[in-house]
């Protein structure tokens, strides 16, 4: 019975040090995304973080390993999310296809990590990975990392061909056009910006959609010769 009583008084200290963890690295991320967007990613040191944010360089390494990871990690936390969702989430003898399965819980993934400033963040982050090249180096590091993991899940919770069977290719090109397709949407959905000052989180999820579908046509479109050539 007291050890009952020990772990129920544990439970609120251990979800208001979890919560406290939450803000601290959300103030991180907001704080980075601008102080590199106004100073320079270069120009902007770990030191100059850490004291804007009043943390020690040990609190900052104990949530990203680098400067470019907390710059990356509004899109990063999607990916990961979207990891996590193909882990837990029920499967439905619907869900027959692959890509819709990935794109099923890359968009509920997507609804878990959105807040209010996260689009916002998206924005600043891509503005910066787009003239910083150490950021593109690290993003493609991270998606060849949560791909593998991707597939491991995938492999683990659905009947596909074991990693040494050759047709175990098609899963991997199919998580690799689920990739290129929420690349193209990101980019469309930035692409807004001229327009508005911040694209919206449905708007990413409609262009996600679009994206997905017009991939089967995609695979099948013809190379037809134009004429006159």
């Amino acid at each position: 019975m007291a050890g009952t009583e020990k772990a129920t008084a544990a439970g609120p200290a251990t979800n208001l040090r979890e919560r406290k963890k939450q803000r601290t690295r959300q103030r991180l991320i907001d704080t980075a995304l601008d102080l590199f967007t106004e100073r320079g990613f270069e120009a902007t040191t770990l030191d100059d973080l850490c004291d804007a944010v009043e943390i020690s360089q040990r609190t900052f390494f104990r949530n990203f390993a680098s400067k470019e990871d907390v710059a990356l990690a509004p899109t990063h936390d999607l990916w990961l999310a979207c990891l996590d969702e193909l882990e837990t989430r029920p499967l439905a003898p619907q869900d027959s296809s692959l890509l819709g399965l990935i794109q099923a819980a890359l968009l509920d993934a997507l609804e878990r990590v959105a807040d209010d400033r996260w689009t916002h963040r998206v924005a600043l982050s891509r503005q910066l990975a787009e003239k910083t090249p150490s950021m593109d180096v690290r993003s493609r590091q991270f998606c060849d990392r949560t791909s593998r993991s991707i597939l491991d899940v995938l492999h683990r919770r659905l009947e596909l061909p074991p990693s040494a069977d050759p047709r175990a290719l098609r899963a991997r090109l199919a998580l690799d056009m689920a990739v290129a397709a929420f690349h193209q949407a990101l980019s469309d959905w930035s692409a807004r910006q001229e327009q508005q000052d911040t694209p919206t989180r449905r708007q990413l999820a409609d262009d996600l959609r679009t994206a997905f579908a017009a991939l089967p046509e995609a695979l099948a479109l013809e190379a037809r010769p134009a004429a006159g050539t």
